[in-house]
């Protein structure tokens, strides 16, 4: 991701382009199995349905550049100021590849 683009705190409510749903923003820097390679990868956020939550099998991944509208900030204090630091660091000397997600 690149640094320019801000990452959306927890419980940022998001519609991703197309999407008919809102989705909470559950997780960042989500590190998965590729269905279709089988490889490790990795994507920006984690998200489900809002305002279900979490459900078996419906934890979403995306990128930032698939979010349309962000319709809910998340709270952003101090601690969030210090995570996005550290989680700059480790995007830029990660190993995993970027799941291009469409």
């Amino acid at each position: 991701m690149n640094k320019s683009k801000k990452l959306l705190p927890l419980g940022s409510i998001v519609y991703l382009e197309e999407g008919t749903q809102k989705l909470v923003i559950v997780g960042r820097g989500a590190i998965f199995e590729d269905p279709e390679t089988g490889e490790q990868v990795f994507a920006d956020y984690m998200g489900a349905l809002y305002p279900a939550g979490l459900q078996t099998n419906s934890t979403l991944f995306f990128q930032h550049e698939n979010i349309d509208d962000v319709v809910f900030e998340g709270y952003h204090d101090d601690e969030e100021d210090r995570f996005l630091k550290v989680y700059h660091e480790w995007e830029e000397n990660l190993k995993i590849p970027r799941k291009q997600i469409d």
